[in-house]
């Protein structure tokens, strides 16, 4: 089995930064997986924010890009979310995610990931 627990939510004012992080344990295949960041308001659905392939090539959103970095550290199974110049509309439950493969989809879809944090809550005030 596989566990994801996410880290780092929290209350920040409009152009503040936060560092969400996820930590994985059990079997991880190698490391090297396919992790994302998934973000969901509560009358919203849920919505692919970044992805992470095993050799680190990201994919985002393009409602984060340029704001929002992902990475991954292998060796700790550890994968986070730079947030920087968070707006109010950045407000949502996110949910960190792995598949078993090395890859990601160019289109990220909840669909396509078999394993899921409880997820942390960003709130940034309007």
């Amino acid at each position: 089995q596989v566990h994801l627990v996410e880290s780092g939510g929290g209350s920040v004012q409009a152009g503040g930064s936060l560092r969400l992080s996820c930590a994985v344990s059990g079997d991880t295949y190698g490391n090297n997986n396919c992790m994302a960041w998934f973000r969901q308001a509560p009358g919203d659905e849920r919505e692919g924010v970044a992805s992470i392939q095993g050799d680190g090539y990201a994919r985002y959103a393009d409602s984060v890009k340029g704001r929002f970095t992902i990475s991954r550290d292998n060796a700790k199974n550890v994968h986070h979310l730079q947030m920087n110049g968070l707006k109010p509309e950045d407000t949502a439950m996110y949910y960190c995610a792995s598949r078993k493969w090395f890859g990601c989809n160019a289109s990220l879809r909840a669909a396509d990931f078999e394993y899921w944090g409880q997820g942390t809550q960003v709130t940034v005030p309007s």
